[in-house]
Formats: C-alpha cells, sequence, structure tokens
C-alpha cells in the first residue's frame, strides 16, 4: 500500500533513539507524555466543524457495527480538551502540558518522500494550557528552544530553520521547523537579522523540487 511503511529492527532502533531524545527535552520543560486513543467520536469534532470533508480533507473514517461513524485521529487538538476537562478545576491547576508519541492517519491525496509525508505516521504532538497570554508566551519560547535542542541532538541544526508559514487546518499561521534537504519542496526566504524564515501563502507559489535556502538582503 503506498505510504504506509513497517519498520524493520533497524529503523526501529533509530526511531526510538529519536523519540527518547524529544522525549528528555519534553520533560525537561514540564510537560508530561501520555497516549490518546486513535478512534474519534463524531460529536466531539462536530462541535469545532472540523468533523466536515469540505473543512478537513484528510479524514479517515469508517463505521462501529452498531453504525455510529467513527473517526481515525489526525491530531488531538479536540480530544485533549475534553480529556483535560475532566481533571482541571481551577485555574490553581495551570499551568499544564502533556504531550505523545502516537500514530496519526491522514488521507493524503499527495502523500509522497516515503515516510515524510505518508497516510500513516508516527506524531509527536504537544498540548498545554494557560492561565494568563503571558504565560503561555513564554511557555511557547521555551519549547521553541527545546526543539532546536532536538534538532541540534539529531546533528541537524545546522540545516533546519523555524520558519512561519500558513497553519493550514489549524490556525492561520504557524511556526514550523524545516530541514534543508533534496525532497523538500518548500522555498525558504531568510533575512540575516531575523530568526524566523516567512513562508507565505504567495511564496507557496514558488514550489520547486527540493528545499533551498535563500538569503535575502
Amino acid at each position: 500500500m503506498a505510504s504506509v511503511y513497517s519498520y524493520t529492527p533497524l529503523g526501529l532502533a533509530v526511531l526510538e533513539n529519536i523519540k527518547q531524545i524529544v522525549r528528555e527535552e519534553m520533560n525537561r520543560i514540564s510537560s508530561q507524555e501520555l497516549l490518546m486513543s486513535t478512534l474519534q467520536r463524531q460529536e466531539l469534532w462536530q462541535e469545532t466543524g472540523r468533523w466536515s470533508d469540505e473543512l478537513v480533507d484528510v479524514w479517515f473514517k469508517s463505521h462501529l457495527q452498531d453504525g455510529t461513524e467513527v473517526g481515525f485521529g489526525w491530531t488531538h487538538e479536540e480530544p485533549i480538551i475534553e480529556l483535560l476537562r475532566s481533571y482541571l478545576k481551577s485555574y490553581k491547576d495551570l499551568p499544564m502540558s502533556v504531550y505523545q508519541f502516537q500514530n496519526k492517519l491522514r488521507n493524503e491525496l499527495r502523500a509522497k518522500s516515503g515516510i515524510m509525508r505518508g497516510r500513516e505516521f508516527i506524531m509527536k504532538d504537544m498540548y498545554s494550557i494557560h492561565a494568563s497570554k503571558e504565560d503561555l508566551e513564554a511557555y511557547y519560547q521555551a519549547v521553541i528552544e527545546a526543539y532546536k535542542r532536538c534538532y541540534n541532538r539529531f546533528g541537524l541544526g545546522d540545516d533546519t530553520y523555524v520558519t512561519f508559514a500558513s497553519g493550514g487546518a489549524f490556525t492561520k499561521f504557524s511556526h514550523e521547523f524545516q530541514t534543508i534537504c533534496e525532497a523538500g519542496e518548500d522555498d525558504i526566504f531568510h533575512r540575516a537579522k531575523y530568526e524566523c524564515c516567512p513562508i507565505t501563502p504567495k511564496l507557496h507559489q514558488c514550489v520547486q523540487r527540493r528545499t533551498q535556502m535563500l538569503v535575502l538582503s
């Protein structure tokens, strides 16, 4: 099956080493590991409108034997909020940060480049809740630094850039960590005096066969 892969013992060992580095850096900033269900109930996602195939076009969906429609998790923002509703009783319980390593399923139209863009893949996703905007911003920056340490420990720090891009189905804009590689298809535009490299919708029209760094004076 295209874009679905198994890991042999050597590949699994590499994967587990990567996960352990990430785990150590997330624990270092006081995040806690958990594991959520892949099966998603329809009603939860209807609350935010993201059950709609017109809004989110990567759903895999199925039915239980009693006819109940379910989805297979492509992300977990909605489920983590539902879970934390049961545990957060007061602002005194905040801040709260959790993360997981879990198989995600996405019905990608353009699955390509092996495990880099597959229909089933392992994602590490983190979620945090804060009592104030200031605390959120401070933690957000701490997470960015944690990811930078991850890439440095992977040996990819010199070729990895924090980019500013379209947020897709998640938000209007997002920060991404992009590593230069031959299989890439984005252009990264970088100004030396800025840490963040912008990738705007207009710049997405400049897609090429590989990711490359363009330094703007």
